[in-house]
This record gives C-alpha cells, structure tokens and sequence, in this order.
C-alpha cells in the first residue's frame, strides 16, 4: 500500500496522540518511542526512515551545469534542515506534473507553471526572486524593443504608442510567455487595439515566435521584425550579444510583472515549511550567496503572498482570453 506524505503525517500525529508517547526531534533520522506500559524492558529504538524533500529546479536557457549547482543548494538546505533534499532538473511543464503526482514537493517555477500549480497540485509560491537588473525587485518589465535608428517613438501616453505598431511586423517570444506575450496582449486588449489573443493579425501586419528572448531580439537585429517583446533583463547576456545593445532600444515597458518564485506542495508539514523557508533565506546572507546566484543569477530571495504576487498575472490571462 502506498501512503502518501499527508497520510503518513497524518496518522503518526494520531498514534502519537492515542498512546501518550513523546516524540523529539520529528525531522531526524532516528525517532526514540518510550514504551507506554509499565514494568516493560528498557525503550528501544526504532529506526524510522524519512523521505526525502525533493525540489525541482527548471532548466532555463541562462543556467548552465545546473545538476551540479542544484546538488550543492540541496546539501545545503540538506544540513540546515535536517532531512535529505534531492534536487532534480526539468522544464516547468515536468515540475508542475512532478508536485501534482508528489513525486516533488518544492519547485523553481514563473508565474504562470506558478498558477497552475497551485490548481493541480495546491501549492502555493512563497518565496521570490530577486535581481540586479529587475526595475522592481522582485517583479519586472516586459518591453517592447524596436531597432535603434527606428521611426517608431515613444508618445505620451501608452495609446498613442503602440498605435504606431498597427500594421507593423511584431516578434513575440512564445505564445506561453509572460513578459513576451501575455503581458504585451493583455496591454493591447486594454488599450482597445485587439478584443483578445485570437484577434492579432487584425493590428499587426505579421507575427512570429521566436520561441526565445534572444531569437525574438535577434529578428529586431537582423530587420526581420520592425519590434519584438520581452522581459527587462534580456537585453544583456546571455540573451542578446554586447554587441548588439545599442542596435535596439526600448519603446514601450509594461511594469509589474512577478518574478520566479518556490513553490512547495500543501503536502509539506508546517513546521518543515518554515525551516526550509528559513533555511532558503540564509542563501541570502554573504557567505552562502554563491549558491543562489550561480543558479539564475539572483541575488536574492524574499517571502511573498502568494495571491498579491500573482495577481498581475491572473488579470492579464482574464484580458488575454487564456484563464
């Protein structure tokens, strides 16, 4: 019979609680159990194996060697907390699929793998990312990027902007992308210029996916797309070559976008929450630093609430037409 990790919790509170045993040290390999009858020999031992904390780290185009950088974050939080912590690599799509079948309990994901986690498997994001080059720290903007020696300015208002853009030849990056699809159509759909995503060819002229930042970028480079959108930070590398940043500028930001996060499953006990959160904030402090940010290249990560962070990005799928 297979117990999962809520029931084997669940039912080693309650045996606790019918026998009057005391239990110490509940995240250590070894659990002592006094013998509750009288006039018995002496208490023994039980060995009582734990299960692993298992994270996700999703692989993104800017992380490289990232098994052995994760291995190192997990041996970390390992001696911190007290329990083994296993970290695996895959896309977000596996880490969401990974925390549905509690075959994980705790994953990297962005905003929306963050969304649908929450409605398969009720986890929930509670910590944030943080970095150098986010315009809100732990949210940022998604940009619409046009040539350097382009017609197209930037007005006084947002509509008077990307009014200019009707007719013209746009480079999305994916058409699952925040900053480099949904942030920019939700903005079309409240200007008035689409009604929703399906209604795009009716204002651009033509329309690619780059499938990346950097091939979306590349297409402004090259003269194949009059502007491109996506996040803030993809105008440095690995994304887009030194070289080429004074070939593009920006035309249009689109503030507020939430910045990757951790999520953990519902499944993980409250307490073992809190320490691992703990644990994941003295990444934070100078002398672990190196683990954190040789993994995305944050700085930083800051407990956040889970609704307010996300809200930005529900309200753009409701104006996309992709709830």
């Amino acid at each position: 019979m297979v117990v999962s990790k809520k029931s084997f919790w669940a039912v080693s509170s309650g045996f606790l609680a019918l026998t009057g045993m005391v239990l110490s040290g509940l995240d250590s390999h070894q659990i002592a159990i006094a013998n509750p009858l009288k006039n018995q020999p002496a208490p023994r031992l039980i060995a009582q194996r734990i299960n692993p904390l298992t994270i996700v780290f999703s692989s993104r185009s800017d992380s490289t060697d990232l098994q052995n950088k994760a291995n190192n974050v997990a041996a970390f939080l390992s001696k911190e907390i007290g329990i083994p912590v296993k970290a695996q690599i895959g896309d977000e799509t596996a880490a969401v699929e990974a925390l549905r079948a509690n075959r994980a309990d705790v994953a990297f994901l962005s905003s929306r793998p963050a969304l649908k986690a929450e409605q398969l498997a009720n986890s929930r994001l509670y910590l944030a990312e943080v970095r150098k080059n986010y315009s809100g720290r732990y949210t940022y903007n998604s940009i619409f990027v046009v040539p350097n020696n382009s017609q197209l300015k930037s007005k006084n208002s947002p509509k008077a902007t990307l009014e200019q853009l009707r007719g013209k030849t746009m480079a999305f990056t994916s058409p699952t992308s925040g900053s480099g699809f949904i942030f920019p159509v939700s903005e079309l759909v409240k200007q008035g210029f689409v009604p929703n995503r399906d209604r795009l060819e009716s204002f651009f002229g033509k329309i690619s996916y780059g499938g990346n930042y950097s091939k979306a970028l590349d297409a402004v480079v090259r003269g194949q797309a009059d502007v491109a959108v996506v996040s803030e930070y993809a105008l440095f590398p690995p994304y887009l070559a030194a070289e080429n940043r004074d070939k593009v500028r920006i035309l249009h930001k689109i503030s507020g976008v939430p910045a990757h996060g951790i999520a953990i499953d519902d499944d993980v006990p409250v307490v073992t929450r809190e320490k691992l959160i703990n644990a994941l904030l003295k990444l934070n402090k100078s002398e672990n630093n190196q683990l954190l940010s040789s993994l995305y290249n944050s700085t930083e990560l800051v407990r956040i609430d889970h609704n307010r962070h996300l809200r930005p990005v529900r309200e753009a799928l409701k104006n996309v037409g992709m709830e």
